[in-house]
């Protein structure tokens, strides 16, 4: 599978070092530019996945970079890396073409959480993680191997439990109907087997508790959407 490319952008060298070495140690590609001018120059040559942004940049800043990059391409994600906090800041961003927003300081997988959302969204599968899982927020699935992997803590799954994580990594941001989850994993829809999903939906709500940006929304009547970012 081909790497998915991030054009990163960030005037602070130290910090975009940190950044640019995790990002390639979890399969992405990474084209890093210093201010916005080389960022957009950058950009036409790179054909980017994704475009990571600071706001404040010399030469360029971050808003009139995304503006640019949208004359050049209307669909490309771009998440901005803001200190602002002002509500009117971020608005801006949107408003000029941004899709997402991480404030200053933030948490690496935080970072990479909405780096694969972003691209999910933009129609490519989840990026692998560290250990060939699929990333789900901050935790790394193995379904070969029967494990959802959070840091240094490894918790070993049951097939069903396998079966049933397997489905929403691969659905994330959808709503995914309840009765296509029971005919896949019990091959039956019976009221038994309803109850039965009800308690491994409650499991693995607690298995990903400590990513308070993923959630399991039951849609009464139709199923559940799986909100990931």
């Amino acid at each position: 599978m081909s790497r998915p490319k991030i054009l990163y952008v960030e005037d602070e060298q130290f910090l975009g070092k940190i950044v640019k070495d995790t990002l390639e140690s979890r399969g992405f590609e990474v084209q890093m530019a210093t201010d916005g001018q080389l960022a957009l120059q950058a950009f036409g040559r790179f054909a980017a996945d994704i475009c990571v942004l600071d706001i404040m940049l010399p030469k360029m800043d971050g808003y009139t970079l995304a503006q640019e990059i949208r004359k050049l391409n209307a669909s490309v994600p771009i998440l901005f890396l803001t200190a602002k906090t002002q509500t009117e800041d971020l608005l801006k961003g949107f408003e000029l073409g941004g899709n997402d927003y991480v404030r200053k300081p933030f948490s690496l997988e935080e970072l990479i959480a909405r780096i694969n959302n972003l691209l999910q969204l933009a129609g490519q599968k989840p990026n692998q993680g560290l250990n060939g899982g699929i990333m789900i927020g901050k935790y790394e699935f193995a379904p070969q191997r029967y494990e959802l992997r959070v840091g240094e803590s490894v918790r070993k799954l049951s097939h069903r439990e396998t079966e049933l994580i397997d489905i929403f990594a691969n659905h994330q941001n959808k709503v995914i109907n309840r009765q296509d989850i029971l005919m896949r994993v019990w091959n039956d829809d019976s009221f038994f087997n309803s109850r039965n999903l009800d308690v491994y939906i409650t499991r693995i709500r607690a298995y990903l508790k400590e990513d308070t940006s993923i959630q399991i929304l039951s849609i009464k009547g139709v199923g559940y959407h799986f909100m990931v970012g």
